[in-house]
């Protein structure tokens, strides 16, 4: 259910003595706390941590002891031919030795004589190992290792969704601000033009100024007030990109109520820009490590696939007994059943076809994860200078402001005296007004280009 709130008052309660602001006031530090604690991307970040403990769970059950056992009897024309019991447990273990146990009774007129065992039974413990191939590696333990990097990939995944959501909800809420300085900016346009134009109008009619001067103000009225609405709608269409970003603790979209607005563009706002550390931080950036542990996994499909070159050597080992208290007997001597089976290929062809294919993947997995850095890299620089360049221009701006604006008071002063034009007054204010649009422009950029630049270095929400 979609339901309208101020997000200001909820905070108040969720952050109690930390709500600085005032009540009407959404402040950048607070959204991202309601962001990186609300939004259903990151409680998708949190989920894939469990898909990976899931993971790592489901190939541990390669190992799950099994037990089993099967009934087999033949009644014919009264005579009973064989009746056949047997229950087993077997354990697989890491080391990849098989242990296992079992027990048998059989009976029967026409029994194998190689299923004869004594009446009450017989327990048979032992354990089978292979020694070629499967000594070093197995699927079983091929498939858990592969899950458990692929658990330890979910942190990095988990930090990558977090990022993107850093960076996409900076990018809104600066975008928010900008769009509501406009309307301020614009705002203050339109009524200083509402009140040069009565002010033009009392001056006509006192015979002071001209009718055409009149047509001036209006016109430059009508213009603010076009670029006003314009503005307005701007500001409508900030808001609902914002309110994407705003999810209730249950899970429920929420929207801001009119009266809420973001902290002022101009406030003060600590950008911490340590080039060397972000330059460090590359090296562990999670798309990097997510390759990293792409390629460890493809490592250990290398190991299983090498080792399925080996020929096929398995030992069985069995000892033999009626009661399970008696295992005193040596191997080897008495009471026991062993054996051995070996087979190869001749060829070999799909197995070296097939640990080819693996190297060939982890070569071009490597490829694409140099390339990605060097990619990562110079985005980061890339946005490293963007911003350098951004604040310079905001230093260069700020000044061109101060010169309009004591371009502007001179203008009004010598039109006051008669020695200018209203003309030649609204020119200037345009020009000013247009400047401190594109300041707005400039500062709203400079904090987006903050944020890029910490996600091209892998970096989002402050922990």
């Amino acid at each position: 259910m979609m339901r309208k709130f101020s997000i200001s008052l909820l905070l108040f309660f969720v952050f109690g003595a930390a709500w600085s602001q005032s009540l009407d006031t959404l402040d950048f530090e607070s959204f991202q706390v309601w962001v990186r604690t609300y939004h259903p991307v990151a409680s998708q970040a949190e989920i894939n941590l469990r898909m990976g403990d899931m993971e790592v769970r489901q190939a541990r059950g390669g190992f799950d002891p099994k037990i089993y056992g099967t009934l087999d009897r033949k009644e014919f024309k009264n005579s009973s031919y064989y009746d056949r019991q047997e229950a087993g447990i077997s354990i697989p273990t890491w080391a990849g030795v098989e242990l296992n146990g079992t027990f048998e009774r059989n009976s029967g007129q026409f029994l194998n004589p190689e299923a004869s065992v004594p009446s009450d039974g017989l327990f048979a413990v032992g354990a089978a190992i292979n020694l070629g191939q499967g000594l070093i590696i197995d699927e079983r333990r091929a498939a858990l290792r592969q899950a458990q990097i692929y658990q330890e990939s979910t942190i990095s995944q988990r930090e990558q969704l977090l990022n993107g959501l850093y960076f996409e909800a900076s990018d809104a809420y600066w975008k928010w601000a900008l769009a509501h300085e406009n309307v301020k900016v614009l705002n203050e346009g339109v009524e200083l033009a509402k009140i040069r134009f009565e002010g033009v109008k009392i001056s006509y009619q006192l015979g002071d100024l001209p009718a055409i001067d009149t047509v001036e103000a209006f016109s430059q009225l009508l213009n603010r007030q076009y670029s006003l609405q314009s503005a307005e709608n701007a500001y409508f269409g900030s808001i609902q990109a914002l309110n994407t970003f705003l999810w209730g603790e249950e899970g429920e979209p929420m929207f801001l109520e009119e009266g809420v607005f973001p902290q002022g563009l101009f406030e003060e706002f600590m950008l911490i820009l340590e080039k060397e550390d972000l330059r460090a931080a590359i090296a562990s950036h999670p798309l990097l490590e997510i390759a990293d542990f792409e390629l460890a996994s493809l490592g250990v499909e290398r190991r299983l696939k090498s080792q399925q070159i080996l020929p096929v050597v398995k030992l069985k080992y069995n000892f033999l007994t009626e009661t399970l208290n008696n295992f005193e007997s040596p191997f080897f001597e008495n009471n026991y059943k062993w054996g051995v089976s070996v087979y190869t290929p001749l060829l070999w062809r799909k197995s070296r076809g097939a640990l080819g294919l693996a190297n060939a993947k982890i070569d071009f997995k490597q490829y694409s994860r140099d390339l990605k850095e060097v990619e990562l890299r110079t985005k980061l620089e890339a946005e490293i200078n963007s911003l350098e360049v951004v604040g310079t221009q905001i230093n260069i701006f700020s000044q061109n402001i101060t010169s309009l604006e004591m371009l502007l008071t001179g203008e009004m002063r010598r039109f006051e005296i008669g020695e200018s034009s209203l003309f030649l007054v609204n020119a200037r204010e345009v020009s000013l007004f247009s400047s401190r649009l594109t300041l707005n422009d400039l500062v709203s950029k400079r904090r987006i280009n903050f944020a890029k630049t910490r996600f091209a270095a892998g970096l989002g929400f402050e922990e």
